[in-house]
């Protein structure tokens, strides 16, 4: 093939994430033309409202996908943790880049931790897994819902509409924008565990392209891979959707996977937490295992009541 069309969105993140990928490419295959299909998703369009209202973090990925099956590009650029565990058919997921620093960032411009703000402070996010973990902790602060892009969000912040927000940390520093905020926490994975997929970005193709294949498979980090196929599987089979809060996590520590579990009601309460170590080689199906054992223990019907009460105030409009 001479050249390769990757549809992208059009954030600021997603196209530094498309640049990357494409300039990857071109260093592994110059004879190949690399061109971006640039997409504005829905998730991008609608700002005022939490993903979960809008239909879900396949909002971000759903036109790109169209794009692919429509045959106007052979290959998409995502970040994982907006992935959905189900694929279109005539597409697939070939690879996972290496995964960076899967943390969030406690940001603010008054305190310095999350520890140190006061009794009833405001702090920004729209996301139910950061909720369920904040209010676990504090549950005298107050969460306000955070919506549009990223510099959005930091204006947000520094016209003191909140106390604090929280964000990924590989996001901000991928774009440089760390360095504006007075102060930064880095929220170790114990403190606030991440969703399915932070960090690493995923290579849908359209199947049938052994070209296309190899050149993402030239992408793919093995162990990225075998720690989010974990985290996807647990997903999958706990059948977690985005008006339920949860939290998983897989990591590779010496020749062990670590893997972190949460879920829970959004206001911090009715808490399922695991945490299993096993090693590399018998770690295969670790997210279906511990998603049964959740199962066994009442994740299905707490995840339904969970679902209840996100977003509560905001349903009737929705309706």
């Amino acid at each position: 093939m001479q050249k390769l069309t990757i549809a992208t969105r059009v954030s600021d993140l997603a196209l530094w994430q498309a640049y990357h990928i494409k300039e990857r490419v071109e260093a592994s295959f110059p004879e190949i033309e690399v061109v971006l299909n640039k997409i504005v998703s829905n998730g991008d369009k609608v700002l005022d409202k939490p993903l979960a209202l809008i239909g879900g973090k396949g909002h971000f990925t759903k036109e790109l996908e169209d794009e692919m099956l429509s045959g106007n590009a052979e290959l998409a650029v995502h970040s994982l943790k907006d992935v959905p565990t189900y694929i279109p058919d005539g597409l697939e997921l070939a690879a996972v880049t290496q995964r960076q620093d899967q943390s969030d960032v406690f940001l603010s411009h008054t305190y310095k931790t999350l520890e140190d703000l006061p009794e009833g402070a405001v702090v920004g996010t729209t996301s139910l897994r950061r909720r369920m973990q904040l209010l676990q902790k504090r549950p005298d602060l107050k969460v306000k819902d955070l919506r549009g892009n990223v510099n959005t969000r930091l204006r947000k912040l520094q016209e003191g509409q909140y106390d604090a927000i929280i964000l990924a940390w590989i996001g901000l520093n991928r774009l440089d924008l760390l360095k504006d905020i007075p102060y930064t926490q880095k929220l170790s994975l114990d403190m606030m565990i991440p969703p399915m997929g932070q960090a690493a970005l995923g290579i849908e193709i359209v199947t049938g392209n052994e070209q296309v294949r190899i050149i993402a498979q030239s992408l793919n980090d093995e162990d990225t891979f075998t720690c989010t196929q974990i985290e996807r599987d647990f997903i999958s089979k706990i059948g977690a959707g985005c008006s339920a809060p949860v939290a998983c996590n897989a990591v590779i520590e010496d020749d062990n996977v670590v893997f972190r579990v949460m879920l829970g009601f959004p206001n911090g309460t009715h808490i399922m937490q695991e945490k299993i170590v096993r090693s590399i080689e018998e770690s295969k199906n670790l997210g279906k295992e511990l998603a049964q054992k959740m199962i066994d223990k009442g994740a299905l019907e707490l995840l339904k009541e969970a679902e209840k009460t996100a977003f509560k105030d905001e349903m009737p409009q929705r309706l």
